[in-house]
């Protein structure tokens, strides 16, 4: 290669002279007709290398199972690469070309290596992007931060590409560059804050498997509610269920509090916990025709059957005076309603079964007693998920009526006029 580069480039001079030309003369024509050469091979290079480098791995591409190949064409690495070799030719010829102005073949070598590691780090990366598109389509990466892994190489490589350039431009070792870097590294620190903290954690993340692609998560503190979309070195951006899009700082993730809606996903129910509030004055004991009316509730009627012989028993073995409702045991209207709702609960085909099912009263305020519904609905998709709630609930509030209780409701403001 060098042997061929003098003969191209080394004729010249020697021909000028010999035609009678001045030394200066001569060697400032043959200066500029040889880098008019040098630029022309440099493109000539460039264009066949392109050619062939894109022509060989589009074929390439199209007869081989794997897709690798087709996204390395698609981030145009052969492209980049045809820029590369044309550069190592002009790195090659310059010196040749310059032998006799050091100055400038040293300007122009710094400035031609400088090129040449931009390129390569352009390749790199696009080499990179290629096996990231090409993980994220199989589905055991999928929902994996792969973005995140590929930027904190990136930027490793980058810093040593803009050491390789300083150390290039100014001529500093790069055993010195190196030391310089590391006293400066607070202010490193300082100007990479959120890229460290966001390289931090997206390792925890991964390691610990708290957000993958894909997952639904709500973070209150960013008004984040929705799928996870992307996840990577400082960022992770969220879809919203309006369709805008949440941006949260990456490092968030292991500082902050967030909800992940995937163990719901993955389980075999999604909960339902609402509760009524029961207004408190219409709570009573029932007596034998509340008993009896009720007992056309057939989900309850062989409960009350079977419940009013045992109370009969217990106040009949205990001589229980019973003209007063209050003495003895006895049923209430509240606790014949959570009956009637437990059994509606375990009839309702919308629930599962092999979870819990709880019909409860929580702690009475000053707006009634809460009866809660605690159940798992089987269908866990969203829309499915409200219509079985709502019907449940809808239920609950019509039946209410046939136990003589009511729902406490604040009165209207127009009702507080009136009085």
């Amino acid at each position: 290669m060098p042997n061929l580069l003098n003969k191209i480039f080394n004729f010249l001079y020697p021909l000028f002279r010999d035609w009678g030309m001045s030394r200066n003369f001569a060697s400032y024509t043959s200066l500029v007709i040889n880098i008019a050469i040098m630029l022309a091979l440099a493109y000539a290079i460039y264009y066949i290398a392109k050619f062939v480098l894109v022509t060989l791995m589009a074929v390439f591409a199209q007869r081989t199972k794997t897709k690798f190949d087709d996204y390395l064409v698609h981030n145009k690495t052969t492209k980049y690469t045809a820029y590369l070799i044309p550069f190592f030719f002009i790195y090659k010829a310059v010196p040749i070309i310059l032998d006799k102005y050091e100055y400038w073949e040293l300007m122009f070598g710094k400035i031609v290596g400088v090129y040449i590691v931009l390129i390569t780090l352009w390749i790199i990366r696009t080499i990179f992007n290629s096996l990231r598109d090409y993980l994220k389509q199989k589905p055991e990466y999928s929902d994996k931060p792969i973005d995140s892994f590929i930027q904190v190489i990136m930027i490793v490589l980058w810093i040593f590409g803009v050491a390789m350039i300083i150390s290039t431009l100014f001529g500093i070792k790069r055993g010195e560059l190196l030391t310089i870097l590391g006293t400066l590294s607070a202010i490193i620190i300082l100007i990479f804050r959120d890229t460290i903290l966001g390289f931090v954690s997206s390792v925890q993340v991964a390691i610990n498997d708290m957000v993958r692609i894909g997952d639904w998560i709500t973070m209150d503190k960013f008004g984040a509610d929705g799928d996870v979309i992307e996840i990577n070195l400082t960022t992770v951006k969220v879809r919203n269920f309006d369709n805008t899009i949440t941006t949260i700082p990456t490092y968030a993730l292991s500082s902050d509090s967030f909800q992940n809606w995937r163990g719901m996903q993955k389980s075999d129910g999604r909960r339902i916990k609402r509760h009524v509030l029961i207004k408190s004055s219409s709570i009573r004991f029932l007596n034998n025709d509340d008993l009896n009316h009720m007992k056309g509730i057939q989900l309850i009627t062989s409960y009350i059957e079977t419940r009013q012989a045992e109370i009969e028993k217990y106040n009949e073995l205990r001589g229980i005076d019973k003209s007063l409702l209050l003495n003895g045991r006895n049923m209430t209207n509240l606790g014949m309603f959570r009956k009637y709702i437990m059994q509606y609960l375990l009839d309702h085909p919308g629930l599962n079964k092999n979870m819990h099912i709880m019909c409860r009263q929580l702690q009475s305020t000053a707006h009634g007693v809460p009866l809660e519904i605690y159940v798992f609905s089987s269908d866990k998709r969203w829309a499915n998920y409200e219509y079985i709630m709502s019907d449940i609930f809808d239920h609950v509030m019509a039946s209410v009526i046939y136990f003589d209780l009511e729902i406490f409701e604040l009165p209207s403001q127009i009702g507080r006029l009136d009085r």
